[in-house]
C-alpha cells in the first residue's frame, strides 16, 4: 500500500494536469469553411502555443446553439460573415462587448460594433460585374443605374434569401430612404434577365454563358472563379464612386458572452487584426484586410483601387428587417 499510493498521486495530478491543459484549449464557433480558417488558427497556436478547437456550421445554427447552450457554452469565439449576422448575435446577446485599444487602432470603426461586441476581420466588396463582349464600363455607373430601362432583360441577381443582398439593401434604405430604395429594387426586379440565382458562382457562370449581360456579386467569388478559368468573360466595375462609394461587408467575430476563457480569447481576436493574421485571412479568400495598413493580395489589388461606402456596417444589421419587407414587395424572390 505505501509503494502503490505515490503511483496513485502521480497519476491524479497528471490527470489534474492534463485536465487543465485542455481546459486551456480555446473553442471556436465558425460558419467560414475549414480550409479558410484553419491556416490562421495553426498560425496562432505556433505563435502562442494556445490550441484553437473548431466547429463549423451555417450562422444560423450556430447562433441558436450559443443560445441554447447559454452559461453552459465551451465557445470562445464566434466568427461569421457579414455585419447583419453579427448584428442579429449582438442583439440576441450572444457576445461580450470589448474594450480593445489594439482592434479600435487596428480596425475602422465602420467595420466594427459601436459596443466593441463584435470586429470585422476581413473585407468583400459586393460590386458590379459585367460581360465585356455585350457591355462597356462607359455604360454602367451606379447601383441605383441598374434599375433603368435600358438594362430591361439584361440584370442577373442572386436571390434575397442570402444575407448579402439585404445588406446591400439596408444600405440603400440608409442613404435614400424607404420609398427611393423600394423604387430602385423594383426596377432590378423589372429589369431581370432570368429566375434569380442560389449563388454569386452561379450568377457569374451566367454573364459568362450569356444569359444576362450585369450582375451584382461579392468579390471574393469572382476571384475563385477566376482562378479556376481564367479565360471567363466577366469583368468587375467599382460604381458609385462619384458619390457614395462600392458596398463594403465582412467577415468578422467576437467573444462570445459566456466565454470560458474571455482574456484568451480576446487575445486571438486581437491578433487576428494585426498584421501577421491580416494578411493570412484575407488573401486566402481573395479578400480585402479589414485593416488599412495592411495590402490586399497581388491577384485583388490587380481589380484596382475604389471608393468604398462610408455608412457603419452595423446599419445592416440595424435595417436587416425593413430590407427584407422591402425585398418582399418588391418581388425579389
Amino acid at each position: 500500500m505505501q509503494l502503490r499510493q505515490p503511483l496513485f498521486a502521480t497519476l491524479a495530478l497528471l490527470a489534474i494536469s492534463s485536465g487543465a491543459q485542455a481546459a486551456d484549449d480555446l473553442v471556436v464557433y465558425t460558419s467560414r469553411i475549414d480550409e479558410l480558417i484553419k491556416p490562421v488558427f495553426d498560425a496562432y497556436t505556433a505563435k502562442t502555443g494556445v490550441k484553437v478547437k473548431f466547429i463549423t456550421d451555417k450562422e444560423a445554427p450556430l447562433m441558436a446553439r450559443l443560445k441554447a447552450e447559454g452559461a453552459n457554452t465551451p465557445a470562445d469565439l464566434l466568427i461569421t460573415v457579414d455585419a447583419g449576422n453579427l448584428w442579429q448575435a449582438e442583439q440576441m446577446d450572444l457576445l461580450k462587448p470589448l474594450q480593445s485599444t489594439v482592434i479600435d487602432a487596428n480596425i475602422p470603426p465602420q467595420y466594427r460594433a459601436s459596443n466593441g461586441s463584435w470586429t470585422g476581420l476581413s473585407l468583400r466588396a459586393r460590386t458590379i460585374f459585367y460581360s465585356p463582349e455585350r457591355v462597356t464600363p462607359q455604360e454602367l455607373s451606379t447601383y441605383e443605374a441598374l434599375a433603368d430601362k435600358n438594362w430591361e432583360g439584361r440584370l442577373c441577381l442572386r436571390t434575397s434569401k442570402k444575407v448579402y443582398n439585404q445588406s446591400l439593401t439596408a444600405t440603400l434604405i440608409e442613404t435614400h430612404g424607404a420609398v427611393k430604395a423600394e423604387e430602385i429594387v423594383k426596377g432590378w426586379v423589372n429589369n431581370l434577365a432570368t429566375d434569380v440565382f442560389a449563388d454569386d458562382t452561379a450568377m457569374l457562370q451566367a454573364i459568362d454563358a450569356g444569359q444576362c449581360d450585369v450582375g451584382m456579386a461579392n468579390t471574393y467569388y469572382f476571384g475563385r472563379l477566376h482562378q479556376q478559368n481564367p479565360n471567363l468573360k466577366v469583368k468587375l466595375f467599382w460604381p458609385n464612386q462619384a458619390d457614395r462609394g462600392v458596398h463594403v461587408n465582412l467577415s468578422g467575430a467576437g467573444v462570445t458572452k459566456y466565454a470560458p476563457h474571455a482574456a484568451e480569447a480576446q487575445k486571438l481576436l486581437e491578433w487576428m487584426t494585426t498584421a501577421e493574421a491580416q494578411n493570412l485571412f484575407a488573401d486566402i479568400n481573395q479578400e480585402f484586410p479589414a485593416n488599412p495598413a495592411i495590402k490586399p493580395s497581388a491577384e485583388v489589388a490587380a481589380w484596382g483601387p475604389f471608393k468604398a461606402d462610408s455608412i457603419p456596417l452595423e446599419v445592416a444589421g440595424k435595417r436587416q428587417v425593413e430590407a427584407l419587407k422591402l425585398m418582399d414587395r418588391a418581388g425579389w424572390n
